[in-house]
């Protein structure tokens, strides 16, 4: 008789439980997540990453051959000698070579 009762109340629990979260309010998406859909619109729209504008965590997603140092150079030396003319400034950053520039040359722009 006891477990009968008790199987009775899990029941019930685990079907309230159950329709509650079925029924439970869908929580909207924020506003600020608004500006990175933007971002990758933009990306895609071109295919290209600007070398001017992306952050050090693009160019390490994007580009072969470029880590999270390499990354780094480029935005420090875009924020210290100012925006990059062409895409072959690329070679005045220290790490950078012709074989990595090579390889990346489809993929990046200067705007």
């Amino acid at each position: 008789m006891r477990t009968g009762f008790f199987y009775s109340l899990v029941f019930s629990l685990l079907t309230s439980v159950s329709t509650a979260a079925i029924s439970a309010p869908v929580v909207k998406a924020e506003a600020g997540s608004a500006p990175l859909m933007q971002e990758i619109s933009t990306k895609a729209q071109s295919g290209k990453v600007d070398l001017n504008v992306a952050d050090a965590p693009t160019l390490q997603r994007e580009l072969s051959g470029i880590g999270e140092t390499k990354a780094k150079a480029i935005v420090a030396h875009r924020e210290t000698n100012g925006p990059f003319v062409s895409v072959d400034d690329l070679l005045e950053v220290k790490g950078i070579g012709k074989a990595i520039l090579d390889r990346n040359r489809e993929k990046l722009e200067v705007n």
